[in-house]
């Protein structure tokens, strides 16, 4: 594993994340660190690549950071940025292809095809990610969208049961305890 690669992502997504231009704020920090230790997690148990998976989860949302206009094609436009930002590393040519792939296929919200045991540990460690920042999602309801208690806790049952709903069958195993518990905590 090229520790300085990953080292050096998240040196360059957390600055991206605290520059002005990014519309998510911190938060959007906080999602992404918690996408790459589910994509870790989800590599090791599935056999994955896991350097492939673990450089895909630090710049899956890339481009959604760096400028807000590319949000609804930010994996089409992630996935352009991703190369040129691995090749200033020397990397693999065919190891960036196996990133791009995994960021082009990585939301849940598109209809997408997953063709490899890589691209739906990054697609799932995305979708399970929401479990992890609970806070950051009632920060969002309640601040950032100014809803009610009711309001706001239903909003962010919703966004929790979307995002279990997208796992693969197998993540949906691995990770049912835990959205049970989740869910049970906002009642």
């Amino acid at each position: 594993m090229r520790e300085e690669i990953l080292e050096g992502l998240q040196k360059e997504v957390y600055e991206r994340c605290l520059k002005p231009t990014n519309q998510f704020g911190m938060g959007c920090y906080d999602h992404i660190v918690a996408v790459v230790k589910n994509a870790a997690v989800l590599a090791e148990q599935y056999g994955a690549d896991k350097e492939v998976v673990m450089i895909a989860a630090w710049l899956h949302d890339i481009a959604s950071v760096t400028d807000y206009s590319l949000y609804d094609q930010h994996h089409i436009h992630g996935a352009e940025m991703a190369y040129h930002i691995l090749k200033e590393y020397d990397y693999d040519e065919q190891k960036i292809s196996l990133v791009q792939e995994c960021i082009r296929n990585h939301r849940g919200s598109v209809e997408l095809e997953r063709r490899s045991i890589e691209e739906l540990c990054v697609a799932d460690a995305d979708a399970v990610s929401h479990f992890d920042n609970v806070p950051g999602l009632l920060y969002l309801a309640y601040v950032e969208r100014g809803m009610g208690i009711e309001e706001g806790r239903q909003f962010v049952k919703n966004k929790l049961t979307r995002s279990f709903q997208k796992l693969s069958a197998e993540s949906k195993k691995l990770y049912q305890d835990k959205y049970k518990k989740v869910m049970e905590v906002l009642g």
